[in-house]
């Protein structure tokens, strides 16, 4: 399943959140989808498979696989509306997920500092940091399509990420072990590898904490997703290829 535009905190992945956490809104919301979505002077859906794999709405006009749809005037108003809608709602799902970037370095902040505390005291970490951070919400704030946000791209971010920040905390973790070893503590050195090889799962684990300081603010966007799960039954009620399926709730 592709990840939607409509899902809060896209690409949350790359500051290690798992997939579940990074659609944190969308999972609230227990919404799914199988198209992209992409905003220009209309909205564009797309998927590779079943039928209809292209699905287009624009000024109340709706296109499915490249065919017009004959809309009487009660669907092409559920068209406008539903176009309406979710231009209305991704705004408020960027909001959602800069504020996510921002608690996920905040935690990548606080994990460093647990570990490494001469690596989170280095300017040159924080830097790193901070610009990964300005980089990915700058990406969220001009994104219009949900394939920003997948496969290699999203690969590329992530490793760009680690490079930044990792051999920082690697060289102060290794000191630490090396003055313990010196200091005969080769047991407190040992565990202090260990703990560095935990990093990323305790990492995950403060991400996802923080992160569910949003879901009040991501229930919120729930009534909107809900109604556009309404229209659209409501327009598919009547095409000949049956419901679009754009948008399903689990009940």
């Amino acid at each position: 399943m592709s990840m939607p535009i409509l899902a809060a905190l896209p690409l949350l992945a790359v500051l290690a959140a798992s997939p579940q956490d990074a659609d944190a809104a969308w999972n609230v919301c227990r919404a799914a989808s199988s198209y992209d979505l992409t905003l220009g002077s209309g909205l564009t859906f797309e998927r590779a498979a079943p039928a209809p794999r292209r699905v287009e709405m624009r000024d109340g006009r709706l296109r499915v696989d490249g065919a017009p749809a004959a809309l009487n005037a009660e669907d092409s108003d559920r068209v406008a509306l539903f176009e309406r809608n979710v231009r209305t709602l991704v705004p408020q799902v960027k909001t959602l997920a800069e504020r996510g970037a921002d608690l996920a370095a905040q935690a990548v902040r606080a994990q460093v500092a647990s570990i490494a505390p001469a690596a989170a005291a280095d300017p040159q970490f924080d830097a790193r940091l901070a610009a990964r951070t300005r980089e990915l919400k700058a990406r969220i704030a001009a994104s219009t399509s949900t394939k920003d946000w997948q496969g290699e791209a999203l690969d590329t971010y992530a490793q760009n990420v680690a490079a930044d920040v990792l051999p920082i905390v690697g060289a102060d973790v290794a000191q630490q072990a090396l003055d313990l070893a010196m200091q005969g503590d080769l047991a407190g050195a040992a565990a202090l590898k260990d703990r560095a090889a935990d990093l990323q799962p305790e990492l995950e684990a403060r991400i996802r904490a923080r992160l569910r300081t949003l879901e009040p603010d991501a229930r919120r966007l729930c009534p909107t997703l809900r109604e556009l799960d309404r229209l659209e039954a409501g327009i598919g009620a009547r095409l000949p290829g049956g419901p679009l399926q754009l948008i399903e709730i689990a009940r």
